[in-house]
Protein backbone atom coordinates (compact mmCIF):
# COMPACT_ATOMS: atom_id res chain seq x y z
CA UNK A 1 0.00 0.00 0.00
CA UNK A 2 1.53 3.35 -1.15
CA UNK A 3 1.54 6.04 1.71
CA UNK A 4 -0.69 8.55 2.53
CA UNK A 5 0.29 11.65 1.04
CA UNK A 6 0.79 15.45 2.37
CA UNK A 7 0.51 18.60 0.36
CA UNK A 8 1.74 22.06 1.41
CA UNK A 9 3.84 24.71 1.85
CA UNK A 10 2.93 26.30 4.76
CA UNK A 11 5.77 24.80 7.92
CA UNK A 12 3.48 24.55 10.46
CA UNK A 13 0.23 22.62 8.57
CA UNK A 14 3.19 20.21 8.12
CA UNK A 15 4.68 19.74 11.52
CA UNK A 16 0.78 19.46 12.45
CA UNK A 17 0.38 16.77 9.83
CA UNK A 18 3.64 14.43 10.57
CA UNK A 19 3.33 14.82 14.03
CA UNK A 20 -0.43 12.83 13.14
CA UNK A 21 0.92 10.58 11.29
CA UNK A 22 3.28 9.80 13.52
CA UNK A 23 0.91 9.33 16.13
CA UNK A 24 -1.13 6.58 13.67
CA UNK A 25 2.31 5.16 13.12
CA UNK A 26 2.33 5.49 9.48
CA UNK A 27 4.87 6.85 7.07
CA UNK A 28 3.83 9.88 4.71
CA UNK A 29 5.06 11.10 1.03
CA UNK A 30 5.00 15.16 2.03
CA UNK A 31 5.17 17.37 -1.62
CA UNK A 32 5.81 20.88 -1.62
CA UNK A 33 6.76 20.96 -5.07
CA UNK A 34 2.88 21.00 -6.12
CA UNK A 35 4.56 20.18 -9.99
CA UNK A 36 5.18 16.36 -8.30
CA UNK A 37 1.35 16.26 -7.34
CA UNK A 38 -0.14 15.06 -10.31
CA UNK A 39 1.95 11.95 -10.29
CA UNK A 40 1.12 10.53 -6.85
CA UNK A 41 -2.19 11.73 -7.08
CA UNK A 42 -4.36 8.47 -8.06
CA UNK A 43 -1.83 6.08 -6.48
CA UNK A 44 -2.12 7.67 -2.19
CA UNK A 45 -4.82 5.85 -0.16
CA UNK A 46 -5.11 9.52 1.52
CA UNK A 47 -4.06 12.73 0.26
CA UNK A 48 -4.14 15.60 2.92
CA UNK A 49 -4.12 19.27 1.15
CA UNK A 50 -2.94 22.67 3.27
CA UNK A 51 -5.62 25.02 2.60
CA UNK A 52 -2.65 27.61 1.63
CA UNK A 53 -2.15 25.11 -2.14
CA UNK A 54 -5.88 25.18 -2.39
CA UNK A 55 -5.94 27.21 -5.54
CA UNK A 56 -2.96 26.22 -6.98
CA UNK A 57 -4.45 22.51 -6.96
CA UNK A 58 -7.77 23.10 -8.25
CA UNK A 59 -6.11 25.15 -11.59
CA UNK A 60 -4.43 22.03 -11.97
CA UNK A 61 -7.80 20.44 -12.46
CA UNK A 62 -6.83 16.84 -11.16
CA UNK A 63 -8.86 13.73 -11.75
CA UNK A 64 -11.71 13.57 -9.25
CA UNK A 65 -10.96 10.94 -6.81
CA UNK A 66 -11.90 9.93 -2.96
CA UNK A 67 -9.84 10.27 -0.04
CA UNK A 68 -8.89 13.64 -0.53
CA UNK A 69 -8.98 15.82 2.80
CA UNK A 70 -8.59 19.44 3.49
CA UNK A 71 -6.92 20.93 6.32
CA UNK A 72 -8.44 24.21 7.17
CA UNK A 73 -7.10 27.13 9.49
CA UNK A 74 -10.38 29.23 9.80
CA UNK A 75 -13.66 27.57 10.96
CA UNK A 76 -15.61 30.39 9.70
CA UNK A 77 -13.79 30.91 6.43
CA UNK A 78 -16.91 29.77 3.78
CA UNK A 79 -14.71 30.33 1.07
CA UNK A 80 -12.61 27.14 1.60
CA UNK A 81 -15.66 25.14 1.69
CA UNK A 82 -16.46 25.97 -1.62
CA UNK A 83 -12.75 25.53 -2.93
CA UNK A 84 -12.68 22.22 -0.80
CA UNK A 85 -15.64 20.93 -3.58
CA UNK A 86 -13.99 22.68 -6.66
CA UNK A 87 -11.35 20.11 -5.52
CA UNK A 88 -13.21 17.36 -5.32
CA UNK A 89 -12.45 17.39 -1.02
CA UNK A 90 -14.54 14.99 1.05
CA UNK A 91 -14.36 16.90 4.01
CA UNK A 92 -12.47 20.34 5.43
CA UNK A 93 -11.17 18.90 8.92
CA UNK A 94 -9.80 21.78 11.02
CA UNK A 95 -7.14 21.37 14.11
CA UNK A 96 -7.02 20.67 17.29
CA UNK A 97 -10.53 19.27 17.14
CA UNK A 98 -10.66 16.80 14.21
CA UNK A 99 -6.94 15.77 15.13
CA UNK A 100 -8.04 12.17 16.88
CA UNK A 101 -10.45 11.34 13.88
CA UNK A 102 -7.50 12.41 11.41
CA UNK A 103 -4.82 10.13 12.82
CA UNK A 104 -7.44 7.54 12.71
CA UNK A 105 -7.76 7.75 9.21
CA UNK A 106 -4.30 8.17 8.22
CA UNK A 107 -3.88 4.64 9.97
CA UNK A 108 -6.91 3.39 8.33
CA UNK A 109 -6.06 4.48 4.97
CA UNK A 110 -2.51 2.22 5.01
CA UNK A 111 -4.20 -0.24 7.22
CA UNK A 112 -6.88 -1.25 4.53
CA UNK A 113 -9.97 0.41 5.87
CA UNK A 114 -12.50 -0.66 8.63
CA UNK A 115 -12.25 -3.71 10.73
CA UNK A 116 -12.71 -6.67 9.50
CA UNK A 117 -11.90 -10.02 11.57
CA UNK A 118 -14.85 -11.84 12.71
CA UNK A 119 -15.02 -12.02 16.48
CA UNK A 120 -15.71 -15.51 18.12
CA UNK A 121 -16.50 -15.67 21.85
CA UNK A 122 -16.25 -18.80 24.19
CA UNK A 123 -17.91 -18.42 27.56
CA UNK A 124 -18.79 -21.40 30.31
CA UNK A 125 -22.01 -21.83 31.10
CA UNK A 126 -20.57 -22.90 34.51
CA UNK A 127 -16.99 -23.42 36.33
CA UNK A 128 -15.05 -26.28 34.34
CA UNK A 129 -17.51 -26.28 31.91
CA UNK A 130 -14.35 -26.39 29.36
CA UNK A 131 -15.03 -23.10 27.28
CA UNK A 132 -11.03 -23.09 27.25
CA UNK A 133 -10.20 -26.13 25.69
CA UNK A 134 -12.84 -24.98 22.76
CA UNK A 135 -12.08 -21.50 22.69
CA UNK A 136 -8.36 -22.87 22.12
CA UNK A 137 -9.43 -25.90 19.54
CA UNK A 138 -11.49 -23.73 17.65
CA UNK A 139 -8.57 -20.50 16.88
CA UNK A 140 -5.85 -23.77 16.54
CA UNK A 141 -8.90 -25.24 13.98
CA UNK A 142 -8.90 -22.80 11.98
CA UNK A 143 -5.36 -21.89 11.95
CA UNK A 144 -4.66 -24.67 10.54
CA UNK A 145 -7.51 -24.07 7.84
CA UNK A 146 -5.42 -21.03 6.60
CA UNK A 147 -7.28 -18.31 8.49
CA UNK A 148 -5.52 -15.86 9.94
CA UNK A 149 -6.43 -16.38 13.31
CA UNK A 150 -5.49 -14.73 16.98
CA UNK A 151 -6.82 -16.42 20.51
CA UNK A 152 -7.25 -14.25 23.33
CA UNK A 153 -7.19 -14.71 26.46
CA UNK A 154 -9.90 -12.76 28.10
CA UNK A 155 -9.75 -13.98 32.13
CA UNK A 156 -6.87 -12.01 33.69
CA UNK A 157 -7.66 -15.12 36.77
CA UNK A 158 -6.61 -18.07 34.49
CA UNK A 159 -4.04 -19.72 34.36
CA UNK A 160 -3.04 -18.19 30.83
CA UNK A 161 -3.62 -19.75 27.98
CA UNK A 162 -0.44 -19.73 26.46
CA UNK A 163 -0.12 -23.27 28.95
CA UNK A 164 -2.84 -25.07 26.68
CA UNK A 165 0.13 -24.63 23.62
CA UNK A 166 3.11 -25.15 26.08
CA UNK A 167 4.19 -21.33 25.01
CA UNK A 168 4.48 -19.65 27.85
CA UNK A 169 8.04 -19.01 27.79
CA UNK A 170 7.27 -17.66 23.97
CA UNK A 171 8.57 -14.16 23.30
CA UNK A 172 6.13 -11.55 22.60
CA UNK A 173 3.76 -9.42 24.06
CA UNK A 174 1.21 -9.92 26.93
CA UNK A 175 -1.80 -8.21 28.26
CA UNK A 176 0.50 -6.80 30.88
CA UNK A 177 2.51 -5.14 28.15
CA UNK A 178 -0.30 -3.57 27.00
CA UNK A 179 -2.14 -2.39 29.72
CA UNK A 180 -1.40 1.19 28.97
CA UNK A 181 -2.04 1.80 25.99
CA UNK A 182 -3.41 4.75 25.10
CA UNK A 183 -4.98 5.74 21.30
CA UNK A 184 -4.66 3.83 18.53
CA UNK A 185 -2.52 1.06 17.98
CA UNK A 186 -1.11 -0.25 14.26
CA UNK A 187 -2.70 -3.50 13.72
CA UNK A 188 0.99 -3.88 11.93
CA UNK A 189 2.71 -4.12 14.54
CA UNK A 190 0.75 -6.01 17.28
CA UNK A 191 0.63 -8.80 14.77
CA UNK A 192 4.32 -8.96 15.18
CA UNK A 193 4.88 -8.59 18.89
CA UNK A 194 2.37 -11.79 19.48
CA UNK A 195 3.75 -14.92 20.50
CA UNK A 196 2.96 -17.73 17.93
CA UNK A 197 2.22 -21.54 18.01
CA UNK A 198 3.07 -22.74 14.66
CA UNK A 199 -0.06 -20.54 12.47
CA UNK A 200 -1.78 -19.41 15.48
CA UNK A 201 -1.11 -16.11 17.44
CA UNK A 202 -1.79 -15.90 21.30
CA UNK A 203 -2.66 -12.62 23.75
CA UNK A 204 -2.67 -14.03 26.98
CA UNK A 205 -1.83 -13.28 30.32
CA UNK A 206 1.62 -13.47 32.42
CA UNK A 207 2.32 -15.68 35.24
CA UNK A 208 3.10 -11.85 37.16
CA UNK A 209 0.96 -10.23 39.58
CA UNK A 210 -2.85 -9.50 37.89
CA UNK A 211 -2.55 -6.20 36.10
CA UNK A 212 -5.96 -4.30 35.63
CA UNK A 213 -6.43 -3.50 31.88
CA UNK A 214 -8.42 -0.15 31.01
CA UNK A 215 -11.25 -0.89 28.88
CA UNK A 216 -9.46 2.23 26.74
CA UNK A 217 -6.51 -0.22 26.17
CA UNK A 218 -8.41 -3.12 25.65
CA UNK A 219 -10.80 -1.24 22.87
CA UNK A 220 -7.47 -0.64 21.54
CA UNK A 221 -6.33 -3.51 21.17
CA UNK A 222 -9.39 -5.14 20.08
CA UNK A 223 -9.52 -3.13 17.19
CA UNK A 224 -5.88 -3.83 16.08
CA UNK A 225 -6.60 -7.47 16.25
CA UNK A 226 -9.82 -7.57 13.85
CA UNK A 227 -7.84 -5.32 11.53
CA UNK A 228 -4.96 -7.67 11.46
CA UNK A 229 -6.52 -11.33 11.52
CA UNK A 230 -9.63 -12.66 9.67
CA UNK A 231 -10.90 -14.42 13.12
CA UNK A 232 -10.47 -13.63 16.62
CA UNK A 233 -11.14 -15.89 19.44
CA UNK A 234 -11.47 -15.24 22.63
CA UNK A 235 -12.07 -17.22 25.50
CA UNK A 236 -14.54 -14.95 27.90
CA UNK A 237 -14.63 -15.94 32.05
CA UNK A 238 -18.45 -16.16 33.30
CA UNK A 239 -18.41 -13.56 35.88
CA UNK A 240 -17.85 -10.54 32.91
CA UNK A 241 -15.94 -7.50 33.52
CA UNK A 242 -15.42 -4.20 31.56
CA UNK A 243 -13.02 -5.91 29.32
CA UNK A 244 -15.16 -8.57 28.94
CA UNK A 245 -18.13 -6.16 28.15
CA UNK A 246 -16.03 -4.78 25.15
CA UNK A 247 -15.50 -8.14 23.65
CA UNK A 248 -18.85 -9.73 23.81
CA UNK A 249 -20.06 -5.83 22.31
CA UNK A 250 -17.77 -6.75 19.36
CA UNK A 251 -18.62 -10.59 19.34
CA UNK A 252 -20.26 -11.89 15.56
CA UNK A 253 -20.96 -14.52 17.47
CA UNK A 254 -20.98 -15.65 21.17
CA UNK A 255 -20.90 -19.68 22.33
CA UNK A 256 -22.06 -20.70 25.67
CA UNK A 257 -21.13 -24.00 26.43
CA UNK A 258 -22.99 -25.79 28.80
CA UNK A 259 -22.46 -29.27 30.40
CA UNK A 260 -25.70 -31.72 29.99
CA UNK A 261 -26.58 -31.72 33.69
CA UNK A 262 -29.57 -29.96 35.67
CA UNK A 263 -27.51 -27.89 37.70
CA UNK A 264 -25.04 -26.64 34.67
CA UNK A 265 -28.16 -25.74 32.94
CA UNK A 266 -29.35 -24.19 35.67
CA UNK A 267 -26.67 -21.47 36.32
CA UNK A 268 -25.82 -21.39 32.08
CA UNK A 269 -29.68 -19.56 33.14
CA UNK A 270 -28.14 -16.56 34.20
CA UNK A 271 -25.15 -16.11 32.00
CA UNK A 272 -26.51 -16.26 29.00
CA UNK A 273 -29.37 -13.36 30.22
CA UNK A 274 -26.53 -11.70 30.77
CA UNK A 275 -25.07 -12.50 27.38
CA UNK A 276 -27.86 -11.20 25.62
CA UNK A 277 -27.23 -8.25 27.38
CA UNK A 278 -24.23 -7.22 25.24
CA UNK A 279 -24.20 -9.75 21.92
CA UNK A 280 -27.33 -10.13 19.49
CA UNK A 281 -25.75 -13.77 18.60
CA UNK A 282 -26.06 -16.34 21.56
CA UNK A 283 -25.75 -19.74 20.96
CA UNK A 284 -25.34 -23.02 22.76
CA UNK A 285 -22.93 -25.57 22.48
CA UNK A 286 -23.71 -28.37 25.12
CA UNK A 287 -21.48 -30.85 26.41
CA UNK A 288 -22.11 -34.08 27.25
CA UNK A 289 -24.62 -36.49 27.17
CA UNK A 290 -23.93 -36.99 31.22
CA UNK A 291 -25.34 -40.75 32.89
CA UNK A 292 -28.78 -39.63 33.81
CA UNK A 293 -28.34 -35.91 32.81
CA UNK A 294 -30.44 -34.09 30.17
CA UNK A 295 -30.31 -34.30 26.46
CA UNK A 296 -28.62 -31.47 24.49
CA UNK A 297 -32.51 -30.85 22.71
CA UNK A 298 -33.53 -30.24 26.30
CA UNK A 299 -30.36 -27.82 27.49
CA UNK A 300 -31.83 -26.26 24.37
CA UNK A 301 -35.39 -26.03 25.70
CA UNK A 302 -34.13 -24.97 29.16
CA UNK A 303 -32.44 -21.95 27.91
CA UNK A 304 -33.67 -20.81 25.16
CA UNK A 305 -30.78 -20.83 23.05
CA UNK A 306 -30.11 -22.45 19.43
CA UNK A 307 -27.99 -24.96 19.38
CA UNK A 308 -24.69 -25.48 17.08
CA UNK A 309 -23.18 -28.39 18.48
CA UNK A 310 -22.34 -30.98 21.14
CA UNK A 311 -19.06 -32.33 22.53
CA UNK A 312 -19.21 -36.18 22.81
CA UNK A 313 -16.78 -37.53 25.05
CA UNK A 314 -13.19 -37.98 23.57
CA UNK A 315 -10.57 -40.65 24.76
CA UNK A 316 -7.08 -39.52 26.39
CA UNK A 317 -8.23 -35.57 25.86
CA UNK A 318 -7.47 -35.17 29.50
CA UNK A 319 -3.54 -36.88 29.01
CA UNK A 320 -3.46 -34.39 25.57
CA UNK A 321 -4.47 -31.34 27.06
CA UNK A 322 -1.06 -32.21 29.90
CA UNK A 323 0.86 -32.49 27.24
CA UNK A 324 0.56 -29.82 25.42
CA UNK A 325 -1.48 -30.80 22.74
CA UNK A 326 -5.05 -30.55 20.76
CA UNK A 327 -6.77 -33.00 18.67
CA UNK A 328 -8.50 -29.92 17.74
CA UNK A 329 -7.67 -30.08 13.70
CA UNK A 330 -8.74 -34.03 12.88
CA UNK A 331 -11.87 -34.39 11.92
CA UNK A 332 -11.99 -37.68 13.06
CA UNK A 333 -12.10 -36.89 16.56
CA UNK A 334 -14.70 -35.65 17.94
CA UNK A 335 -13.67 -31.91 19.02
CA UNK A 336 -12.33 -31.50 15.65
CA UNK A 337 -14.79 -32.67 13.84
CA UNK A 338 -17.10 -30.29 16.30
CA UNK A 339 -14.64 -27.39 15.77
CA UNK A 340 -14.83 -27.77 11.65
CA UNK A 341 -18.52 -28.10 11.84
CA UNK A 342 -19.17 -24.78 13.96
CA UNK A 343 -16.28 -22.76 11.81
CA UNK A 344 -18.30 -23.88 8.58
CA UNK A 345 -21.60 -22.71 10.23
CA UNK A 346 -20.10 -19.38 12.05
CA UNK A 347 -17.88 -17.97 9.51
CA UNK A 348 -18.48 -15.60 6.86
CA UNK A 349 -18.13 -17.84 3.30
CA UNK A 350 -14.85 -16.72 2.53
CA UNK A 351 -12.95 -17.67 5.69
CA UNK A 352 -14.25 -21.35 5.53
CA UNK A 353 -12.66 -24.63 4.41
CA UNK A 354 -12.23 -24.78 0.44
Amino acid sequence: MPPPLLVTTDPLALDDLLRLAALAGVDADVVQDLGEVRRLWDHAPLVLVGEDVLDELVAQRLARRDGVLVLGRDLDDAGVWQRAVDLGAQRVVFLPDAERWLAEALADAVEGGAERGSVLAVVGGRGGAGATTLACALAQTAARRGTSTLLVDGDPLGGGIDVVFRAEEASGVRWPDLAGTRGRIPAAALARGLPRVADLALLSWDRGDAVQVPVEAARAVLSAARRSHSLVVVDVPRHVDEVGREVLLAATTTLLLVPAEVRAAAAAARVAARLAQHCRDVRLVVRGPAPAGLTAEEVERALGLPLVGEVRAEPHLARSLEEGELPAARRGSPLGGLCHALLDALLVPELRAA
